[in-house]
């Protein structure tokens, strides 16, 4: 037996996870954004999708039997099938410092940056999406690239920023924890759900058995109940491709491949623990997992497996609330957040 359980690190964010940045940047005016996870090195990952809406970009790269076993960036980003042009920022920004896949040993032939992505729909949230044949995306990409760093914000920021959650505002939610033999799991997610994030007729959030230090309001888990069928705040007349949670969990410990991909699958609970319903017809849900390979998975390493890919459902749970417990209203905009709940 374990003798001391996991706890949040030091900033209680994905970063946490060494070798590990992030980058954000967003458009008031068009209510949406971007969230890249930047990895100092090229990095191994996996994805899961359980929503019957995805939209995705290079997913299929990820599967243990293709050729490339590493990636250079992974991308969260709004505006639907606009969005997957986030990629294209952060590709041209990375390819130019020469960071990426290459076949050919060739300074005049540029690598090919592998940056697998997945994007949320929040085009009929009220901003401004009236950009003709130039969507923002790209350019955002870009811009939150250059921001990666350790920091980051929460809530209406990045990906998130133009989310909701049921009938919420989401956001972007982040945590980590560091167990007691020392290895790092943490996660980073824009929340933009069908279901919801609370208990029917309260503000409790569905995660707060998973709550540590009072990370989303510590109000512990009194009114967590719901009878079937009552979905309590979640969105009343869901439309296909509306909705969708995208996240990223990150770990330290060194994987393979395949590896990595049951980790997403076992991540993927996290999602179940905090949002009801959820991975639904219209929900377009995708997890990543990504490893920086800092730590040897060491001794016994199904078990250790086994042990990641808990934690990483635990802490995305905590990160789903910590986002939509962030959330701001949009400039001038009359829209309900967790903080307006009685």
């Amino acid at each position: 037996m374990r003798s001391a359980i996991a706890r949040p690190g030091a900033r209680n964010l994905i970063t946490d996870v060494p070798g590990l940045k992030v980058g954000q940047a967003h458009d008031p005016v068009v209510r949406s954004g971007v969230t890249v996870i930047l990895p100092d090195a090229r990095a191994v990952a996996a994805c899961d999708v359980r929503g019957g809406g995805p939209g995705t970009r290079e997913t299929d790269a990820l599967d243990p039997h293709n050729l490339v076993e590493a990636i250079d960036a992974i991308v969260l980003s709004g505006g639907s099938v606009y969005g997957l042009a986030a990629p294209d920022g952060v590709t041209a920004w990375l390819g130019a410092q020469g960071r990426g896949y290459g076949l050919v040993a060739d300074p005049k032939v540029p690598p090919s940056p592998v940056i697998p992505s997945a994007i949320l729909f929040d085009l009929a949230n009220g901003g401004d999406k009236a950009w003709g044949e130039e969507p923002p995306y790209r350019a955002l990409g870009r811009q939150a690239a250059l921001s990666a760093g350790i920091d980051f914000d929460l809530g209406t920021a990045g990906a998130g920023y133009g989310a909701m959650a049921g009938q919420l505002k989401g956001g972007v939610g982040s945590a980590s924890a560091i167990t007691a033999d020392g290895f790092t799991v943490g996660a980073v997610v824009a929340v933009n759900s069908f279901g919801s994030v609370v208990a029917p007729g309260g503000r409790t959030f569905w995660a707060a058995p998973f709550e540590m230090d009072g990370e989303f309001g510590g109000l512990g888990s009194v009114g967590l109940a719901a009878a079937g069928d009552d979905w309590g705040l979640a969105k009343a007349d869901p439309l296909a491709r509306t909705n969708t949670t995208i996240a990223c969990v990150a770990t330290d410990l060194a994987l393979t491949p395949a590896q990595a991909r049951r980790v997403a699958v076992m991540a993927q609970d996290g999602l179940a623990r905090a949002i009801r319903p959820i991975h639904a017809p219209f929900d377009g849900d995708v997890v990543f997992a990504l490893s920086t390979a800092r730590r040897p998975l060491g001794e016994r390493p199904d078990f250790q497996i086994a042990r990641l890919g808990a934690l990483a459902a635990d802490v995305l749970a905590r990160a789903v609330a910590r986002g939509v417990y962030a959330a701001a209203p949009w400039p001038d905009a009359p829209v309900r957040c967790w903080r307006d709940l009685a």
